[in-house]
């Protein structure tokens, strides 16, 4: 489900997409994907769904096991986090972002057991239990929190988590209460926004009791000047993570990511954060 027009930048980032404008002129990316899917898998059923995924309703996602979110506002992936999680069966939830040469991605299995393999010995069962993304509505005199679903997780005090998080967890957090407070799409950002975003950044730590150092001015400027651009290798990584995530989830095999993964190709690592962190840590 994507209703957006393919544009420029589409071309550049996604393989999907043909550069032949008369197979892609007037159509949706969604569209075209679609067919080219199709032909990399003739045994797999592939279809669109037309619609604003942010007007989803309970009977829709009760026809899937999993729900992968990219590309939306944090309100849409609240939205259907909280759908998800409301439904009788139980339905993984995953977002996926990419910032240019940035990118994060965010698990919710809800209560899950999976069969964790121990060497020289018998597969152990193991349970995990997930939160959920916390949204932050910081306007000037207030903070809200929502709790559970999509917003736990990104609600916990930031002097409770680990000196050693990515600070990629925290800038990302600052452009989604930016983000949301304008009314603007993921990466309808710019340079321009940076006066604004460097405030939204020091009124959040100051709320949470933090230095700003821990959201670099030069991370944020990075995020900002990428725009709605997706680094191609950046979405391969991110993309082959998610996938094997997915087998995971549906075969209950093997350790999960809980709950956060990022990856940055500055220093060319992935992290996995488990946010908040366990009652064990």
């Amino acid at each position: 489900m994507d209703d957006h027009m393919v544009t420029e930048d589409d071309l550049n980032s996604n393989f999907l997409i043909p550069h032949d404008e008369s197979v892609y002129g007037g159509k949706s990316r969604a569209e075209v994907c679609c067919e080219s899917l199709k032909d990399f898998n003739p045994m797999v059923r592939v279809a669109v769904a037309k619609g604003n995924p942010s007007l989803i309703d309970g009977t829709f996602i009760d026809m899937f096991d999993i729900i992968v979110v990219s590309c939306a506002s944090l309100k849409t992936k609240l939205f259907i986090n909280d759908n998800c999680r409301k439904r009788s069966k139980h339905i993984a939830f995953y977002s996926v972002e990419c910032k240019d040469s940035c990118g994060e991605i965010f698990v919710d299995l809800q209560d899950h057991s999976y069969l964790q393999k121990k060497p020289g010995g018998e597969p152990e069962q193991q349970e995990l239990k997930y939160p959920s993304l916390q949204y932050y509505n910081l306007n000037h005199n207030e903070c809200i929190y929502i709790c559970f679903f999509i917003q736990e997780a990104i609600s916990v005090p930031w002097k409770d988590l680990s000196k050693r998080t990515t600070k990629l967890y925290y800038a990302m957090r600052v452009l989604e209460s930016y983000e949301s407070s304008e009314g603007r799409d993921p990466g309808e950002t710019s340079l321009s926004d940076l006066p604004a975003v460097l405030a939204r950044r020091k009124d959040m730590c100051d709320r949470m009791s933090v230095d700003e150092s821990k959201i670099p001015t030069s991370l944020l400027e990075r995020l900002l000047a990428a725009g709605k651009k997706e680094h191609p290798p950046v979405c391969a990584i991110l993309g082959g993570i998610l996938g094997q995530e997915v087998i995971k989830s549906i075969s209950c095999k093997g350790d999960p990511i809980k709950n956060f993964f990022y990856f940055d190709d500055a220093d060319g690592k992935g992290a996995m954060e488990d946010i908040p962190p366990t009652p064990e840590d």
